[in-house]
């Protein structure tokens, strides 16, 4: 449990907060956990340090790291659970990212085919069942 705890302390130690930015700390926490889940450096189920721990690493106070986090899952970023702590949500990594690309690149397909969104979707989910997927 400890070993677990020293590393998710190490998960955000190239996050800074300039106290002197225009930019709120609160943003600035978030903004970067949030590009780090994008860019795929936080990975889907990467445990984040607790609140209490980021914010003392940060000199800040304990409300704003919480309001960071509290817009991550509003954003469906991160999840929290009491005692599992705040965790990137799954399907928030590269994998999310392929897959909007191609559902953009089936609806040029589908546009260019002058199908309707509602074939479209029947299609798709023709093929996800033919896939095993309960669609």
């Amino acid at each position: 449990m400890a070993a677990e705890a020293k590393s998710r302390d190490k998960v955000l130690q190239w996050l800074v907060v300039d106290a002197s930015a225009a930019t709120p700390p609160y943003e600035q926490i978030r903004g970067g956990i949030a590009e780090a889940i994008h860019t795929g450096r936080l990975p889907a189920g990467t445990k984040l340090p607790a609140v209490r721990a980021l914010a003392g690493r940060l000199s800040l106070a304990v409300n704003t790291v919480a309001r960071a986090y509290r817009e991550l899952e509003h954003a469906e970023l991160v999840h929290t659970r009491s005692r599992a702590g705040t965790v990137v949500s799954p399907g928030t990594d590269e994998g999310r990212k392929r897959l909007t690309r191609a559902a953009a690149a089936y609806a040029d397909v589908v546009r260019s085919q002058g199908a309707t969104g509602a074939e479209a979707v029947a299609l798709l989910k023709a093929a996800l069942q033919r896939e095993g997927y309960d669609a």
